[in-house]
């Protein structure tokens, strides 16, 4: 069975897209209708800023989005996933790529995501740190010991790769503890807030508001979602599980092996980067990965 993934946050790049954009009138008509919704022009970022540019989340989040999405709608009538799933950010581009979502309503609720994320990173000083080496339980355990401070398991990337997420003093104080515990790295990512932890309640709240306007469909395939890494294809329930990601860990290790044990054989990368890729061999080395 063919299963699509579609990356999160950090796999920019300046010039992405600018091939879909100028081989494909199609993909030209999406970016410009971007374009227009976002009222500034995302393209002229994606094609020719700065990496400082791309880097800022109100930008980073939709052109990541849109070239997933646009990836994925340029394929017609080739893309016939049998079940998909994204990583954070991409959970969004899944759900427009298996149609529960309009693009529109997407690329909306991406930029409302990012501006609200941005909000909540400026309310406390929080980052992430990557941690390479040591088993989830560990990882869990050095978390669940600290007090006062916040900081919790964000992402479960593959075995022996996950990233912590929490207040400055949080992440300081867990990483010191990890690499006691004999983690081989933990080092602090170059991002400006605690994703994926209790801190991004004002943002989840705030989003919930856009999430609980929007409509949404059936999907053409099971979505394998982040927060309990489950196949869904219930609308409200898909809303509910988009509601809490933000405060949620990523469940990927998981939804890799669910999708697998559901019958997944090939799995596709849709997006900038091939992050993924390399994550769903690590996880499952049996797959083929196109």
């Amino acid at each position: 069975m063919k299963a699509y993934v579609f990356p999160g946050q950090g796999a920019q790049f300046v010039g992405m897209g600018k091939d879909l954009y100028d081989q494909s009138p199609l993909a030209k008509e999406y970016f410009e209708r971007a374009n227009e919704i976002l009222g500034f022009r995302i393209t002229d970022l994606m094609f020719e800023g700065t990496p400082e540019d791309l880097k800022q989340t109100k930008v980073t989040q939709p052109a990541v989005f849109l070239h997933s999405v646009i990836s994925a709608l340029v394929l017609g009538d080739d893309f016939q996933p049998e079940m998909v799933a994204g990583h954070s950010l991409g959970e969004f581009s899944a759900l427009v790529a298996a149609k529960a979502l309009s693009f529109e309503d997407g690329l909306r609720l991406v930029s409302a995501r990012a501006l609200a994320m941005q909000k909540a990173c400026e309310i406390e000083p929080s980052t992430m740190a990557a941690v390479l080496g040591l088993s989830d339980e560990a990882v869990e355990e050095v978390c669940d010991s600290i007090t006062g401070v916040i900081v919790v398991p964000a992402n479960y990337n593959c075995p022996g790769q996950l990233v912590i997420s929490g207040s400055i003093e949080g992440i300081d104080k867990a990483c010191e503890l990890l690499k006691e515990k004999g983690a081989k790295r933990a080092l602090k990512l170059p991002v400006g807030g605690a994703f994926h932890s209790p801190l991004m309640q004002p943002a989840s709240e705030e989003l919930q508001a856009a999430i609980n306007s929007t409509t949404f469909s059936t999907p053409v395939c099971p979505v394998y979602q982040n927060v309990n890494a489950y196949p869904q294809t219930e609308a409200e329930a898909i809303k509910q599980n988009l509601i809490d990601q933000l405060t949620a860990p990523v469940r990927w290790t998981q939804t890799v092996k669910n999708m697998v044990t559901d019958g997944a054989t090939e799995f596709f990368e849709l997006g900038p980067g091939d992050v993924l890729k390399g994550l769903v061999k690590k996880i499952s080395p049996e797959v083929t990965v196109g």
